[in-house]
């Protein structure tokens, strides 16, 4: 396995509320700096989830290592395969629950406003509150730590994350005006089919883990 695996997983965090609420930023006021600082909001906790993911399994790996000298029959692989198995199970669950649920929450308040700050803080609470993202970030901070590689493969992930929601602010200064249309396709994509694919990546991600199993059985 390598970092490419994950990145796929990328688009279950972008797709949904997020991009939706990106597109909205990018019509918004101040379309340059609200975007600028909800990528910087989004990226932070990201890469934060997947950092804790990716220590905490390292931790659990050792302590499981040192159970196996002990034992003799604990296979740190194996064990990890099946949480991070678990974690697509769930994640696919929710995606499913919430596949109808579109657009910003209202307790969001006005996003058409383009505050930085507002941008900020809606990119932190986003991701935090997201159950989809929570279970997204913790399978793929242990699934590269499973294959114990470096931490930096985890940046790929976090930086096709942040890309994908700056696609609506790329489109605007790209396009100019005539970004409207594509921003409201964008987003009309986004409240219809989303789920769809992100359930096809989730079951891609998972076969990867079951082969996985397979291997080290």
């Amino acid at each position: 396995m390598s970092f490419l695996t994950v990145l796929p997983l990328a688009v279950v965090v972008a797709a949904g509320t997020k991009l939706i609420v990106a597109v909205f930023l990018a019509s918004s006021d101040r379309p340059r700096a609200a975007s600028l600082s909800f990528l910087a909001g989004v990226g932070l906790v990201v890469a934060a989830g997947v950092t804790a993911s990716w220590l905490l399994t390292r931790w659990l790996g050792g302590l499981t290592a040192d159970a196996s000298a002990v034992a003799g029959r604990v296979d740190r692989g194996r064990l990890i395969d099946v949480v991070v198995l678990v974690l697509l199970v769930m994640l696919a669950v929710v995606v499913w629950v919430r596949r109808n649920r579109a657009g910003p929450p209202r307790w969001l308040g006005s996003v058409g406003r383009g505050d930085p700050r507002w941008a900020l803080r809606a990119g932190v609470v986003l991701v935090v509150v997201a159950p989809t993202d929570d279970l997204t970030m913790a399978a793929v901070g242990a699934s590269v730590a499973r294959h114990d590689l470096p931490w930096w493969h985890l940046l790929p992930f976090v930086l096709v994350t942040v890309f994908l929601l700056a696609l609506p602010l790329l489109a605007l200064l790209l396009l100019g005006r005539r970004a409207t249309r594509v921003l409201t396709a964008l987003r009309r994509w986004a409240e219809g089919h989303a789920w769809v694919v992100n359930e096809v990546l989730i079951a891609f991600f998972a076969l990867f883990t079951v082969l996985d199993l397979v291997r080290s059985g």
